[in-house]
């Protein structure tokens, strides 16, 4: 199981139960997500993978416990303060106005802005160099409703990676990806851990979840949940459970690969 609330944890979970409509009170969630890791959020479909994240991000109340932001309890903290120190990757966006690629990489920066102030040189260089590593910097002129399902992912990410934050909450981050845009966007997320920041995943790909992350948390539709070290977590069978399918499991690189087999 996670480690214990502590003032030193990034982000942490004590008596955590969160609220899925129409589901009896699952597994209390007491967990720590430490500055330099990367966790992984596994489940099937309905499992509270999103709902979790948001209860993180403090967008949705949790049924009974609470999360802690460095240590303090995230409802005393003001939004922009927590602005400050989470970025969410949402699994859906919606187009709120009109708006350029290079201007919604700017939303990045408002929490680090003063009211009315006026995004200056620093603020466009970190825009502009967060889209050039999404790879959609030569669209920096395109309005967003003009781009594909992969295009506005990495636009997503480059806008969290502008604001800088030092935890990380993504729901799919590599949904709409193609494979090589897969793997660039796990290894910036691994790199931002590498540099000191926390970053916690919802994924489907358990594949991906197997090679890039160091900690895994395992949801189940009852609400039972698991938690720990990725070596500990990645058990076929603990896994076959979790997702009702019968796994062959095989090593590439030193990381398992797993299978589905009828």
């Amino acid at each position: 199981m996670g480690k214990s609330v502590s003032s030193t944890s990034a982000l942490a979970a004590r008596d955590l139960v969160i609220d899925v409509p129409g589901r009896a009170d699952g597994c209390a969630l007491n967990l720590a997500v430490e500055a330099g890791q990367v966790w992984g959020v596994l489940g099937p479909n309905g499992a509270g993978k999103t709902t979790l994240l948001h209860t993180l991000a403090g967008l949705r109340a949790p049924r009974r416990g609470e999360v802690y932001l460095d240590g303090r309890p995230l409802d005393t903290l003001r939004r922009r303060e927590v602005a400050r120190r989470l970025g969410l990757v949402f699994q859906e966006r919606h187009d709120g106005f009109p708006a350029t690629v290079r201007e919604t990489a700017l939303i990045g920066r408002h929490p680090w802005l003063s009211p009315w102030h006026m995004e200056g040189a620093e603020e466009r260089q970190l825009a502009e160099a967060a889209l050039e590593r999404l790879d959609v910097g030569h669209l920096a002129e395109r309005l967003v409703s003009t781009l594909s399902g992969g295009e506005r992912q990495r636009l997503a990410i480059a806008t969290v990676l502008t604001q800088a934050p030092a935890i990380w909450l993504a729901d799919e981050p590599t949904n709409h990806l193609d494979l090589h845009h897969q793997a660039a966007v796990m290894d910036l997320l691994a790199e931002q851990a590498g540099e000191g920041r926390a970053v916690v995943m919802c994924l489907h790909d358990l594949n991906l979840a197997a090679r890039w992350c160091d900690h895994l948390l395992l949801l189940y539709p009852d609400g039972e949940a698991c938690w720990g070290p990725a070596a500990a977590m990645l058990v076929p069978e603990a896994l076959e459970r979790l997702y009702g399918q019968r796994l062959a499991t095989a090593w590439v690189d030193g990381a398992p690969v797993f299978v589905p087999t009828r």
